[in-house]
């Protein structure tokens, strides 16, 4: 978790929750122990916030939105509005967001819609900067950072320890692969593959995101085999199962290999370079 400092005309944290005198906090919601709700805050009745959240001021929460521990939400944030999507019908839709995220100024974050489970997702240690947007049905796994002005589309899935820069536009129903990096102003038109490095109008893997790797713990060996199976696949263009082949021979069919070429089996079979268009098709 990232240290913050203590939010603004706040006092220390107590056992119970601490809720400013001018926020509007409905009495049916649930505010566990150490929960800091500032200054001209709104949280609706179907909220349950856990333990040590702190919203900041100005922050709405709006519908059935459950958050876990250890929360940083900063002004101007709204979560849970209802979904941007004409065929919404007002069904009881939900967000969760586990703990330990920074979520910064002004992100907006909507609660699923009818297509799916119902559900938008944050799982834990997220770092969301300020101005993004987490559209409907969204899933956002774990160590996930997303920068200033960032646009998912509805139902996208990110992996965890993805990074987007900002600026990042991510079309409908796509998938951004674990360990990967999206560069700032790219247009996500297709499924990020996991450990690349994407950018560009439409993002395409420019080389492997290596920076991450090193610091994530991969071994030499691991980056090298990935490196050489960016080679094959994006440079050489072997395809797929030549590609598997050739790393099998070389004693580079790693389980990171395997997931990439998992991750891009997927992605064949589904339409438009997105996996979960098959999903949507259904």
């Amino acid at each position: 978790m990232r240290d913050e400092p203590p939010a603004v005309g706040l006092s220390p944290v107590g056992r119970d929750p601490e809720v400013h005198p001018t926020a509007i906090v409905d009495p049916r919601a649930e505010l566990a122990a150490g929960v800091r709700v500032g200054p001209h805050c709104v949280v609706s009745g179907e909220a349950v916030i856990g333990p040590d959240t702190v919203l900041d001021n100005h922050v709405t929460i709006m519908g059935r939105v459950t958050i876990g521990a250890r929360n940083r939400i900063f002004p101007n944030c709204v979560i849970g509005g209802e979904p941007q999507d004409v065929s919404y019908r007002g069904a009881a839709t939900r967000v969760d967001i586990g703990d330990d995220n920074t979520i910064r100024e002004g992100v907006t974050i909507n609660r699923g819609s009818e297509k799916e489970e119902g559900v938008t997702t944050i799982g834990n240690g997220n770092f969301l900067m300020a101005a993004c947007h987490v559209a409907h049905d969204c899933r956002i796994a774990d160590e996930v950072t997303i920068a200033n002005g960032t646009l998912l589309g509805g139902h996208v899935r990110i992996h965890s320890r993805a990074s987007l820069s900002g600026a990042v536009a991510v079309h409908h129903w796509a998938t951004i692969g674990g360990w990967s990096f999206v560069a700032g102003l790219s247009r996500v038109l297709h499924d990020v593959p996991p450990f690349m490095l994407c950018e560009g109008s439409p993002a395409r893997p420019r080389c492997i995101n290596v920076v991450a790797l090193k610091r994530g713990g991969f071994g030499r060996d691991v980056i090298e085999a990935i490196g050489e199976a960016h080679r094959l696949l994006y440079r050489a263009k072997v395809g797929l199962e030549p590609a598997r082949e050739l790393l099998r021979g070389q004693g580079r069919l790693l389980p990171a290999i395997e997931e990439l070429l998992g991750f891009l089996g997927q992605q064949q079979d589904g339409r438009h370079g997105r996996s979960r268009d098959r999903r949507k098709a259904a």
